[in-house]
C-alpha cells in the first residue's frame, strides 16, 4: 500500500492518537507535579488546552470521513439507495457550504494574529500554531466531504447502498 493511500486512511488516526497522548501525558505530569511538589507550571495546562482544542477540530474531521456525525436518520430507513444517497449528497453539500465560509473566516482570525504577533500567556510561542488547528480541522473536512461526495455520487449513479458506518443506537 502507498504511503498517500497510508495517509489518506489513517492521518486524523495518527493525528489523533498524537494529540490524546501529548495531553494525556502532560496532565499527568502536571497532577504529579502538583501532587508531590506543590507546584504547577502555565506551559502544562496552555499544552493540554491547545492539545483538546486539535483533538476537538481532528476529531471533527474524522466523524465526517467515516460519517459517524451526530445526525437524524430515521427517514433513512425507509427509503431506497438512490434517494438515500440524494440526501447524503444533500446534506453534504450543506456541510461543504458552511466549512468552506468557517474556513474564510478561521484564516481570517489567524491571519489577524500573526498580524498582531499574539502569544500565549506561558508558553510564549505565536498563537497562530494553536489558532491554525480550526482552518486545519475545516480544511480536512472539506477534503473528507469531497471524498464523500465520490462516493455518494458512485453510489446515486450505480443505485448501490450508500457507505453507512455502524449505528450507535439502533
Amino acid at each position: 500500500m502507498g504511503v498517500l493511500k497510508q495517509i489518506d486512511q489513517n492521518a486524523e488516526r495518527w493525528l489523533l492518537l498524537t494529540f490524546y497522548v501529548l495531553l494525556v501525558i502532560t496532565m499527568a505530569v502536571e497532577v504529579l507535579r502538583r501532587e508531590l511538589f506543590s507546584y504547577s507550571s502555565i506551559w502544562g495546562e496552555e499544552i493540554v488546552r491547545y492539545a483538546f482544542i486539535y483533538l476537538a477540530w481532528i476529531g471533527a474531521a474524522a466523524a465526517v470521513k467515516e460519517r459517524a456525525h451526530i445526525r437524524i436518520d430515521v427517514l433513512m430507513h425507509y427509503i431506497g439507495p438512490r434517494p438515500k444517497a440524494a440526501l447524503y449528497i444533500f446534506g453534504d453539500l450543506l456541510m461543504f457550504a458552511v466549512a468552506l465560509v468557517a474556513l474564510f473566516w478561521s484564516f481570517e482570525t489567524v491571519l489577524v494574529s500573526a498580524k498582531f504577533g499574539s502569544v500565549t500567556d506561558g508558553l510564549r510561542i505565536s498563537k497562530v500554531w494553536f489558532l491554525m488547528a480550526v482552518p486545519l480541522g475545516f480544511s480536512l473536512m472539506i477534503w473528507r466531504l469531497i471524498q464523500s461526495f465520490q462516493r455518494d455520487l458512485k453510489s446515486l449513479r450505480d443505485g448501490t447502498p450508500v457507505f453507512e458506518v455502524d449505528k450507535l443506537f439502533d
